[in-house]
């Protein structure tokens, strides 16, 4: 059974969504404010974590960015207010994996945690079979991601797009295809999740010496990983 943390302060839309994630077959712990939140998350053991971003003590950007300065890999999906893209955004490029507007629906956050723990099960069941482009390397079964010998602190999201766009490097990789292989969901409407998690893995490769134009944006078609397989 997957252990999900659940933290927001709206105590009603909590049982709400414990009551219908437990009846998924899902473990739920809940915490109404980002201090009780941290805490759990730092002391116990989940397989992914439901954010909202307006709480009490820590908000959600202060929980999510502590949790990830402290190497936390742990999947985030955050509750955002509907039609707050500023939020939605800012979420992604501090490390969150996903994004749901609040008011959310019940079933939707049941598939989007089903997505985000499947795609981590396929990496494990993967083994060792590591995947190589140019100085890039990919290791599934530990989840960690490498150039030029040196780790890359991926969260779950960007391992996963990164991965795509390695499996067709040279190729054009439309957003749709990376949107629904790497996040497991449908593209969206004014959807920017992929884009964010682009622009976090080119920082991330910019970091450790490679080029901003290793991942170039082909206007209105996708991205496109330049090196050549190996």
């Amino acid at each position: 059974m997957s252990r999900i943390l659940l933290i927001d302060d709206d105590t009603e839309l909590t049982d709400l969504l414990k009551e219908y994630l437990t009846g998924e077959g899902f473990d739920v712990t809940a915490a109404n404010d980002g201090g009780r939140g941290l805490e759990l998350a730092q002391s116990q053991s989940f397989d992914a974590l439901v954010l909202d971003v307006m709480l009490p003590v820590h908000n959600g950007f202060e929980v999510l960015r502590k949790l990830r300065e402290e190497a936390c890999s742990l999947p985030v999906l955050m509750l955002t207010a509907k039609g707050d893209t500023v939020d939605r955004i800012v979420g992604l490029e501090m490390g969150a994996d996903d994004y749901l507007p609040k008011p959310c629906n019940p079933r939707e956050l049941a598939a989007r945690l089903r997505a985000v723990l499947r795609r981590g099960r396929v990496e494990n069941e993967q083994g060792d079979d590591s995947l190589t482009s140019g100085q890039i390397r990919l290791l599934p079964a530990e989840h960690q991601g490498y150039w030029n010998n040196q780790a890359l602190a991926l969260t779950g999201a960007e391992f996963a797009v990164l991965k795509v766009l390695m499996q067709h490097a040279g190729e054009v990789v439309g957003k749709e295809v990376l949107t629904e292989s790497a996040l497991g969901r449908k593209l969206m409407p004014y959807d920017r999740s992929i884009d964010v998690h682009v622009s976090n893995i080119r920082k991330k490769l910019a970091d450790k010496g490679a080029s901003r134009d290793l991942i170039i944006n082909i206007r209105g078609a996708g991205y496109m990983l330049t090196q050549s397989k190996q």
